[in-house]
């Protein structure tokens, strides 16, 4: 089970991710609660350490803005969040970069087919919101068998392996799920949720 852990802002919780067994870490640099400079994401990533792959997440930026942002940041890998095109793929991969595109539980059967990105992520309808979801819902979606997606909103320690179960996905992604309060991680959440994350996956 890929894990990917989001929203990350301090040294610590990068650690607490990665300690944990997590296989992303997220940096969110678009408006929100748990948003970083592009100097900040810089500075975090000497705490991420080799295997463990670092994502800047963006929401409504153009894809131009978003590729720039991150190329500032030193990192690889964008997450795409928002109204996006096929055009926008390309344009992350012309680039040298590599795309995780995000789309919500409602989306167009059109967004969930493949568009050459590196990962898809299905997250909620309100992205970030914490909230729960019909996970079963996109088992049995045609484009998304054999592929690699990440399963986002509402998990936590405590539902992650029955959601992913449900949802058939080859990974997840958590935000709210590892705070103590909007923006804040819980440490003890992060090692939480990647472990019972693991051990759904190890047990099946």
């Amino acid at each position: 089970m890929f894990v990917k852990v989001c929203g990350l802002s301090t040294p610590e919780s990068i650690r607490a991710a990665a300690e944990a067994g997590a296989d992303a870490v997220g940096f969110v640099l678009t408006a929100s609660p748990r948003v970083v400079s592009p100097s900040q994401a810089s500075a975090l990533l000497a705490e991420v350490p080799a295997g463990v792959t670092p994502i800047g997440v963006f929401r409504d930026e153009p894809v131009a803005d978003a590729v720039a942002i991150a190329r500032a940041a030193g990192l690889e890998w964008i997450q795409l969040h928002g109204r996006r095109s096929r055009g926008d793929v390309a344009t992350v991969h012309d680039a040298g970069m590599k795309l995780v595109r995000a789309v919500t539980m409602g989306a167009a059967a059109e967004e969930l087919e493949d568009w050459g990105e590196d990962l898809l992520l299905i997250d909620a309808a309100v992205p970030g919101s914490g909230e729960a979801w019909d996970y079963a819902s996109v088992a049995e979606i045609p484009v998304l068998q054999e592929r690699k997606w990440l399963l986002a909103g509402g998990l936590d320690a405590a539902n992650v392996a029955q959601a992913a179960a449900a949802a058939h996905a080859w990974g997840v992604d958590v935000s709210s799920g590892v705070e103590s309060s909007r923006g804040v991680k819980d440490l003890a959440k992060v090692s939480a949720f990647v472990q019972a994350a693991k051990g759904a996956a190890a047990s099946v």
